[in-house]
């Protein structure tokens, strides 16, 4: 666990959760599973504060507990984990994933059980189908079945899964979910929750009879009562990284490739294992019968196309066999492998140049040079490449090796090779993103911070032309209350959100570099 890695998870606490949450959050992260008198005891924060912050975090699946280490009776443990935490900052990426694949509902469901940590189908469903009842046209309405269709179609593609159930004291929660691989799909209860997505009302009547009526549902049984329902995070990233892979061959081959890849993956989503280095050998036959008949390849074209995949110098996919027209695989840890080397070298040649870029990815490709040939083979003038390579070994992505021809390591009897690793260098290149995004989010609080009156200002005249609007004002009122924000303010407030824009774009952006190597680093440890 890297120092830049609790200030990132500390700041996404904070942000999202709040001051006390994020300090038993950092607390845990940096003393490891506790109990609950160690916490209070160190962090000098109440009883009742501290409950209800580990409460917060295990609702969110970033805290798990379990009985002590001392064996039954004694005090349950808490404890938290970097990659918990940091999965708050994909969140964005999770529910944009969700309306991609299931439109306006699947993205406001998993928007919704993001915010909650779980919650049950018809709880989901009620709220769901409200919030789009609430943007639909006057006198349109979303009907309960069609939300509970699009949860079950979630929860069919694994990307929902029920949260384990709590038996009682000295059971263990778990925090990482079942993976889609080994798991069936779990049951869809049956909820007797009929009719359609109330509007909301305005004005203190309005709210009071919300109030009376959320009171009046939540007293109501649907059939699914302590069924709780959450976000399978381990099923998105599969998507994720899927996604990626087909992306680089679509970008490296053309998009008939990337295609043929596309159903090499999805017919080994049940079948192959989350850390597998391979997915499971699928004929010739097969990928054939199961291509969409949109794509419109003939077999012949099949053939060549597997051909030129499996002799790409990127080795995205690989024979093993020669039944069924041929067993075809993709090579998930090669493709990781190759996304994280791109990833590494467009941050060198973004950083030092496309000179520096070519020895870095010379040094890849021949493993280990000595100076003079990173000049012949590089063809850089020799005072160049020497200052380029030192730049690069300052900066610890590139790494001297030296080998002595005699016992006594004398200078003019040993060679000097210089070498990329490049697993040591995806870590360090890791917590550099780590401090990237810190930074990223300090910057965006701090100008929120500074222009707070005018954010809060803005709020409350939004706030009160919708009010007017659902009354049914005269245009001239709702220009009135406009004018309440001078041009002047308005300017600003523009120039804010198109900063704040930025700063967000940017924190997306390096993410999913984030996740590349992230992916890189967990498949190589799994493949040792």
């Amino acid at each position: 666990m890297t120092s830049q890695g609790v200030r990132l998870c500390s700041l996404l606490l904070r942000e999202h959760f709040g001051e006390v949450v994020e300090k038993v959050g950092t607390h845990l992260l940096r003393g490891g599973a506790q109990n609950l008198r160690t916490i209070i005891h160190e962090t000098g924060i109440s009883l009742d504060l501290v409950k209800k912050s580990l409460c917060v975090l295990v609702q969110h699946g970033a805290c798990v507990f379990s009985s002590g280490r001392k064996g039954p009776g004694s005090p349950t443990e808490y404890r938290t984990s970097c990659d918990w935490i940091l999965r708050i900052l994909r969140y964005p990426r999770y529910i944009y994933t969700a309306k991609t694949l299931y439109g306006d509902t699947g993205e406001l469901i998993i928007e919704e059980l993001l915010q909650r940590g779980h919650l049950t189908m018809s709880s989901t469903v009620k709220t769901v189908a409200d919030r789009l009842t609430q943007n639909m046209e006057e006198g349109c309405c979303m009907d309960y079945n069609e939300v509970s269709s699009a949860f079950a179609k979630l929860v069919e593609t694994h990307f929902l899964q029920r949260c384990p159930s709590m038996v009682g004291p000295g059971t263990t929660a778990s925090a990482t979910p079942a993976t889609p691989a080994t798991t069936g799909t779990p049951a869809v209860p049956h909820i007797t929750l009929v009719g359609r997505g109330k509007r909301q009302l305005c004005g203190e009547d309005g709210e009071d009879q919300r109030n009376t009526k959320k009171a009046k549902t939540d007293s109501q049984t649907h059939g699914d009562e302590g069924i709780c329902w959450q976000v399978n995070f381990e099923r998105f990233h599969l998507h994720f990284r899927d996604q990626a892979i087909i992306s680089a061959v679509a970008n490296k081959l053309d998009q008939t490739s990337s295609e043929i890849v596309r159903t090499m993956l999805r017919m080994s989503e049940v079948t192959t294992s989350p850390t597998a280095a391979y997915t499971k050998p699928l004929s010739a036959n097969e990928i054939f019968r199961s291509l969409p008949t949109s794509y419109n390849i003939p077999r012949p074209i099949l053939d060549q196309y597997l051909t030129l995949l499996v002799d790409d110098p990127m080795e995205f996919v690989g024979k093993s066999g020669e039944s069924g027209g041929g067993m075809y695989v993709v090579n998930l840890h090669r493709a990781l492998a190759n996304l994280a080397r791109a990833t590494l070298e467009s941050v060198v040649q973004e950083r030092f140049g496309s000179r520096s870029a070519r020895i870095f990815r010379l040094l890849l490709r021949k493993r280990h040079l000595e100076q003079k040939q990173v000049e012949d083979f590089a063809m850089i003038p020799a005072k160049e490449a020497k200052d380029m390579l030192y730049t690069l070994l300052s900066e610890n992505l590139v790494q001297l090796q030296e080998i002595p021809k005699t016992p006594d390591f004398a200078p003019s009897r040993t060679f000097y090779l210089y070498t990329v690793n490049q697993l040591p260098t995806a870590r360090m290149l890791l917590q550099n993103c780590y401090k990237t995004v810190g930074n990223l989010i300090e910057r965006r609080l701090f100008e929120s911070k500074e222009s707070k009156r005018l954010l809060e200002k803005s709020q409350r005249i939004e706030a009160i032309l919708a009010s007017l609007q659902a009354s049914g004002a005269e245009p001239e009122q709702l220009t009135e209350v406009e004018e309440m924000i001078t041009a002047t303010e308005k300017q600003q407030l523009e120039a804010l959100r198109l900063h704040i824009n930025k700063l967000d774009s940017a924190e997306n952006q390096v993410d999913e570099s984030i996740f590349l190597i992230e992916s890189y680093v967990t498949s190589t440890m799994s493949a040792y």
